[in-house]
């Protein structure tokens, strides 16, 4: 399917509603509209990720082919459920959560396994991969709220491909950490100061 798009620019949104796929107009803070945009949003993040954090070509062909995924989830949002449209509208199916658990199950096989969490960090690639994984959280936690809010009417695949997204960009993200994950060391560092100055009082800096 070919979407062609002559203006950019159309006004129709400058008193604060927009159109959805169906046609009907809502506000542009109605959970429908949050949901997607924070879809658009992870979408945009996963493209900053493909720039700058050179990832290997397998990786970057995955993440080209979720970045397609996330504009069928978008599209799929935009669109109310509805029982026998006149012309059915894009839906994403288990099929499409389904390569992305087949996408993990790969992936993960060639990571140690956890010794602790870890921390969003290492390589700028594995950074980035971060960033776009806590931003797909957000994007799964409006999708459950619009869920809660007119389930009736949304696909709650849509949640699901998101939360497996999630896991998919944490093992990529440890996968682009080749010297090792940063791990979590809890309460390491709490009261380091405090500790340094009491061993040596020299080190100690004057209170205001």
């Amino acid at each position: 399917m070919t979407v062609r798009l002559t203006r950019i620019y159309t006004k129709t949104g400058d008193a604060g509603q927009t159109h959805l796929g169906d046609m009907s107009r809502v506000e542009k803070t109605d959970p429908r509209l949050v949901a997607f945009a924070d879809v658009d949003e992870a979408n945009s993040v996963l493209g900053v990720a493909l720039a700058l954090g050179s990832p290997e070509p397998a990786v970057a062909d995955l993440l080209r082919s979720v970045q397609n995924d996330l504009f069928d989830v978008g599209a799929d949002l935009c669109t109310p459920v509805t029982p026998d449209p006149q012309f059915p509208p894009l839906r994403v199916t288990a099929a499409y959560t389904e390569r992305l658990e087949a996408a993990c199950d790969a992936y993960n096989e060639a990571l140690p396994t956890l010794a602790s969490f870890i921390l969003p960090g290492g390589t700028p690639g594995a950074a980035l991969l971060h960033q776009a994984r806590v931003v797909v959280r957000r994007a799964e936690r409006s999708v459950w709220a619009l869920l809660a809010a007119d389930g009736a009417h949304t696909n709650p695949e849509t949640a699901r491909y998101l939360n497996r997204l999630s896991d998919l960009l944490f093992i990529l993200a440890r996968g682009a950490n080749p010297g090792g994950d940063v791990l979590w060391e809890p309460g390491a560092h709490s009261g380091a100061h405090a500790q340094k100055a009491a061993a040596d009082p020299g080190t100690a800096e004057p209170a205001d």
